[in-house]
């Protein structure tokens, strides 16, 4: 009767010899990706596409500061919209300054540890910047200054949102007409709060400030996070990698 359906219908006998994939004893190691043909633009960064691999972190900045993205995407943005006056409210070790420096760009960076809290109300500007670049902490996955300002430091979920809000619409009044805030958060487990999708919530806070989107996400590869050296007990879908998201006014 098997062989008999088995001759009428091939893809049946087939469908009962499929075998589940086990998983590799060892460590996965590092491999490579074949990523599509980017179609041909007049971009100025060609290589700049939703996509984002570089393996290297680049010489700007300090990798040895918590939380260090590195300064290529930095420059590429940069190398693409072109603007004349920068903002990095966040600025950590210095990375997009070092790029704007090396650009030729005139920048204004500060953070925390400098005593300049971003998400004061009166914070900024108006209408000052062609061009924000904010890497803000991703809620209390790291922690950074002791100042109780600081949006790592924030107790709960609702006070690094509303903080974070404010940011925003700080940002929004800052941007000149046709600026752009480029944002790069990464969603994350929190071991009491679950799963933050974090780039959610930037999108909706940006919208409800007065931004729109104003380009497709830029899905950051990470290579050479702390993590990826740890071994876990528990079982999760490791996150590899973090989004730019790229808004103006709406």
């Amino acid at each position: 009767m098997t062989t008999a359906f088995a001759t009428i219908n091939p893809a049946y006998a087939a469908r009962n010899k499929r075998y589940v994939r086990q998983a590799p004893a060892e460590p996965m190691l590092p491999g490579y990706a074949k990523l599509p043909l980017a179609p041909r633009n007049a971009s100025p960064v060609p290589h700049l596409t939703s996509l984002y691999h570089f393996e290297s972190s680049g010489e700007y900045g300090d990798r040895s500061y918590p939380g260090n993205c590195g300064g290529n995407l930095i420059e590429d943005l940069l190398r693409f919209y072109q603007p004349g006056l920068v903002m990095d409210p966040f600025s950590g070790s210095g990375t997009c300054q070092d790029v704007c420096d090396a650009l030729g760009i005139a920048c204004m960076s500060w953070d925390i540890h400098r005593g300049l809290d971003a998400c004061d109300p009166q914070g900024l500007a108006s209408e000052a910047f062609d061009f924000i670049w904010a890497h803000p902490p991703y809620w209390r996955q790291k922690l950074y200054a002791d100042d109780p300002r600081d949006l790592s430091r924030a107790p709960t979920l609702d006070d690094f949102l509303r903080r974070y809000q404010q940011f925003l619409r700080n940002c929004a009044r800052a941007l000149k007409p046709g600026g752009k805030l480029a944002i790069l958060m990464g969603d994350y487990m929190d071991k009491e709060a679950g799963f933050i999708p974090l780039v959610y919530h930037s999108k909706r806070l940006a919208f409800a400030a007065g931004l729109k989107q104003s380009g497709t996400d830029i899905i950051r590869f990470l290579h050479g996070t702390s993590s990826s050296r740890k071994v876990y007990r528990t079982s999760f879908i490791p996150t590899m990698h973090d989004v730019c998201a790229l808004f103006e006014h709406a």
